[in-house]
């Protein structure tokens, strides 16, 4: 059984580090997941702290990741019509990531493409529409370095108790 949970939390943390770069997977929550599986295991011994302390953290940076991008853009002037761009622009990454040549380019540019149509379509110069677009983008990117450390992290952690 303890083989059976230890593939299964290594497989979680594989996507869990994935969704923190790919929208619509939620990274955090299940590299936490994964390490809360492994803990079942003989092979980790975690304590309830670390699990309730990694657990809370995978929370407020899953709530993160849904501010942040929205707190940038209205930092950089961006207004409603920006942040509702920003996420058409992730809702299409998402579908033609599957499709496409753009892979991971294109969670990065279709974001910042929403953000700045969004702006022009309020009405925006292209000029404030590029500097809300930007802030767009930069909320995008520390969110999903947010995720992708925490998802790195949790995976060192449960690789080093397996190979102890």
């Amino acid at each position: 059984m303890d083989t059976f949970l230890i593939i299964l939390a290594l497989l979680l943390a594989l996507v869990g580090i994935a969704g923190s770069i790919i929208p619509g997977l939620p990274g955090p929550p299940l590299s936490w997941v994964a390490a809360l599986i492994l803990g079942f295991t003989r092979a980790a011994d975690y304590s309830a702290t670390f699990l309730i302390v990694t657990g809370g953290v995978a929370a407020i940076i899953t709530v993160l990741d849904y501010v942040v991008p929205s707190m940038s853009t209205k930092k950089f002037g961006g207004s409603k019509a920006g942040v509702w761009g920003c996420n058409i622009g992730l809702v299409i990454s998402i579908i033609g990531l599957p499709f496409g040549p753009q892979g991971l380019l294109g969670v990065i540019l279709w974001p910042f493409i929403g953000a700045f149509v969004g702006e022009l379509i309020s009405g925006k110069a292209s000029r404030e529409a590029l500097r809300a677009a930007w802030g767009a983008f930069v909320g995008f990117l520390t969110g999903t370095g947010l995720k992708l450390v925490y998802a790195l992290a949790i995976a060192f952690i449960m690789v080093s108790e397996l190979v102890v």
